[in-house]
């Protein structure tokens, strides 16, 4: 499925939607084929490009999301961002 540029069927299941935000921010879909990539470590994301993930995360799918509550080790890999939102979403 080719997602581009925020445009997600409305069809996805949240997994694919926060992996199709994480890809576009990193500019890689290596992240939707690797879940357990760390980003940071394979300087896919850095401080700023973190801070657009998570506002395109709230904006996306009505999240609110501190840049303040960011643990760098919670954020480090697609798969914990999913497990992450698929957390706040059912809290």
């Amino acid at each position: 499925m080719l997602i581009r540029h925020g445009i997600v069927p409305s069809d996805t299941s949240l997994s694919e939607r926060v992996l199709a935000i994480v890809a576009e921010v990193a500019e890689a879909d290596e992240v939707r084929t690797n879940p357990n990539i760390n980003l940071y470590e394979t300087h896919l994301v850095d401080s700023i490009k973190m801070v657009e993930l998570i506002m395109l995360l709230s904006d996306r799918l009505g999240l609110e999301i501190s840049p303040a509550e960011l643990d760098r080790d919670q954020w480090s890999t697609p798969e914990k961002i999913v497990q992450y939102c698929e957390a706040r979403m059912t809290s």
